[in-house]
């Protein structure tokens, strides 16, 4: 594997697929997490006043989170349950908070786009959401050294998330977009989050299974074993493995995700043919493929340089169908060059389906690097960062911003919240402002 990364890396500046003509404005989003933002967004007066401070700042778009990692909405829904407290804060039906976000951003000359949790239906540190009610049965099995176990009782894991190959499960995420689309018509677009399975342990249950084998056009006689299992490493750690069917297995539930994002496309725009339509995923590439997702366009063939993606793999990428990709760069070191001083020594890995590879993708200019070149120009990639990351250190952070500006189409800032608790607005100028300088 590390073999084909340094061949891939390499070989970067030599791929045939040519990059999208820059736009003559790089769009600024500025990304409104509906949990963390749940007490700001409670007063139009409020929300003026960071969309203000955020336009201030150069930004251009607001991204509002209206579905939650609990499968709540803040709007109210015929489908979802609503939002009504967080945190000890309550909120009333009534109050449409994207309605005042859109009113306002566009007094402002802003775009506002709705940002929805997928696939994603409860929050396991608090026992909270749709898993909790009335669709526990749509809840991921996950694999385990122990066996199988739903996702809810696996309480080192926050994110609940259910099974994308569910038909139930992906008949009610699509009425929720179509619904978000006819509610909200003045919104400039939406942005997917969580288009995703939970890991590369998830979905072992039974139905899976049997779409599996209906994709495979053949029984798998040791389920979940013939595609992966658990063994102990020199340490006596347990590990997973790959079984005979893995390579399949991993094509089919990309092959999932684009179905899904295909038929939501075609949904949302039949509704709303102006609605941009966005992603937004981690940027490690190379290890994506564990959560059921290849963002990549379907000019790029993966089987060329990786051993675990199949010839059809290809056929799985989506980039095609988006108007705007967010790729994470949540990577604390900015440069390729920062990389190399680093001297193979591990980073944090947070989020799912990361390695401890210390490679150049796992930086913010490499990571860049990479999402335009798998992407082949059928969409603007926007370089986003998850502040929280640079705890400590806002100079690097606004190495970061300028990093991420200067080698993406755009900036996308997770979240406001983490700039309002540093107080980190001159640092995000600054950033800003050197992307400009050169």
């Amino acid at each position: 594997m590390k073999k084909l990364l340094l061949i891939l890396c390499a070989a970067c500046a030599a791929w045939s697929c040519a990059p999208k003509e820059e736009a003559a404005q790089k769009r600024l989003y500025m990304w409104f997490d509906c949990e963390a933002n749940f007490a700001l967004s409670n007063s139009p007066d409020s929300i003026r006043f960071y969309l203000e401070k955020c336009r201030q700042a150069g930004f251009t778009d607001a991204v509002v989170d209206v579905k939650s990692i609990m499968g709540e909405t803040v709007y109210k829904s015929e489908y979802a349950p609503f939002m009504y407290e967080w945190d000890g804060v309550p909120r009333s039906e009534e109050y449409d908070v994207l309605g005042h976000f859109i009113r306002i951003g566009h007094e402002l000359g802003m775009r506002v786009h709705g940002s929805l949790n997928i696939f994603a239906g409860g929050h396991n540190f608090f026992d909270r959401g749709i898993i909790y009610d009335d669709h526990a049965d749509w809840q991921s099995m996950v694999s385990t050294p122990e066996g199988i176990v739903p996702i809810s009782t696996i309480k080192t894991n926050y994110n609940g998330m259910l099974n994308p190959a569910d038909p139930e499960v992906r008949a009610y995420e699509l009425d929720i977009l179509r619904e978000f689309a006819t509610k909200y018509p003045e919104a400039d677009g939406i942005i997917f989050d969580r288009a995703r399975f939970d890991d590369i342990t998830s979905d072992f249950s039974p139905l899976s299974k049997r779409l599996f084998e209906q994709y495979i056009g053949a029984e798998v006689a040791r389920f979940p074993e013939d595609i992966l299992y658990w063994e102990k490493d020199d340490k006596g750690e347990w590990k997973w493995a790959e079984g005979p069917l893995f390579g399949r297995w991993i094509e089919w539930r990309a092959g999932v995700i684009k179905s899904f994002v295909e038929e939501s496309h075609a949904a949302l725009k039949a509704i709303n043919p102006d609605l941009l339509v966005g992603d937004y995923t981690g940027a490690w590439y190379p290890t994506y493929y564990y959560v059921g997702v290849n963002w990549a366009s379907t000019q790029f063939d993966p089987a060329e340089y990786f051993d675990w993606a199949t010839p059809e793999y290809r056929k799985t990428g989506y980039a095609d169908l988006l108007d705007i990709y967010m790729t994470g760069l949540y990577y604390t070191l900015v440069t390729k060059e920062e990389v190399d001083r680093a001297n193979g020594a591990v980073g944090q890995r947070t989020e799912a389906g990361m390695t401890d590879e210390q490679s150049y993708w796992y930086c913010v200019e490499g990571g860049a690097e990479w999402a335009r070149k798998l992407t082949c120009g059928v969409v603007p990639v926007i370089g986003s960062l998850y502040v929280e990351q640079y705890e400590g250190d806002a100079p690097q952070f606004s190495r970061a911003v300028a990093e991420a500006l200067r080698s993406t189409d755009g900036l996308m800032i997770f979240d406001v919240a983490h700039i309002i608790k540093r107080d980190w607005w001159q640092p995000l100028a600054e950033g800003v402002a050197a992307a400009d300088a050169r």
